[in-house]
Parts: structure tokens; C-alpha cells; sequence
């Protein structure tokens, strides 16, 4: 069952969200963003991971991503006709189980310190 929450703009599956929430649980420094159309996790002021209705938006970097797109596993991020090659869509269907959305969200947290905080 695909429960969706969220603003009229935003639509996001919050049992992945909570299920989300419960994996950064042991982190600090973790917020909540309504953006990229669903509900972004951020951490170290740097966005994460991000839940929509359908898919996972991961920043993952671009070797990583690279390595997933070949297994086929996730599409590329595109944004303006141009790949965002740090990030990449997982579907929503491909993480109903814990041990597979722990892998992505463990994706997510391995490249975190070496991401760009975006401009303030």
C-alpha cells in the first residue's frame, strides 16, 4: 500500500520517509526539507537523500553512481537537459526491503562529507 503525505506541491511516501528517519536516527545533524518535490533529508547542511511519491533522489557521487547506472539499479538525475552526475533515482519498488534501502541511504551517508554544501 502506498500511503502519500504532504503539501498540495509535495507528495511523498512517508512510510519510506520514516523508514528513513529511523536509519538517521543515530545522526546529528539531520534535517527535513520540503524540495525536489518530496521531502529531503539533509545532513551537514548538505541534501542526502530525498523521498518523493515514486523514487528516491540519492547523492551518491559521481563514481558511485556511475558503478550503480552500470548494474542498472537507478537512473541519472536530470536537470535542464544536463546529468547531475553526483545523483541518481532508485524507484520506490526497489527498496521495499530494509536491508535494500539501507544499502542506498548508506550510499547517501559514505559521500556526504565529501559533498558540496550548495551556496547560501
Amino acid at each position: 500500500m502506498n500511503f502519500l503525505k504532504g503539501s498540495m506541491k509535495r507528495i511523498y511516501n512517508f512510510e519510506v520517509a520514516d523508514k528513513i528517519r529511523e536509519l538517521l536516527m543515530d545522526e546529528d545533524k539531520v534535517l527535513e526539507k520540503e524540495m525536489f518535490n518530496g521531502l529531503c533529508f539533509m545532513m551537514n547542511d548538505k541534501m542526502l537523500i530525498c523521498v518523493s511519491d515514486h523514487d528516491l533522489l540519492c547523492r551518491i557521487g559521481e563514481a558511485s553512481a556511475e558503478r550503480e547506472l552500470e548494474k542498472g539499479s537507478c537512473r541519472q538525475m536530470i536537470m535542464r537537459g544536463r546529468a547531475s552526475k553526483d545523483f541518481v533515482y532508485v524507484a520506490l519498488d526497489d527498496v521495499v526491503r530494509i536491508k535494500d534501502l539501507e544499502y542506498w541511504v548508506g550510499l547517501c551517508r559514505a559521500f556526504n562529507p565529501l559533498a558540496k554544501s550548495s551556496k547560501k
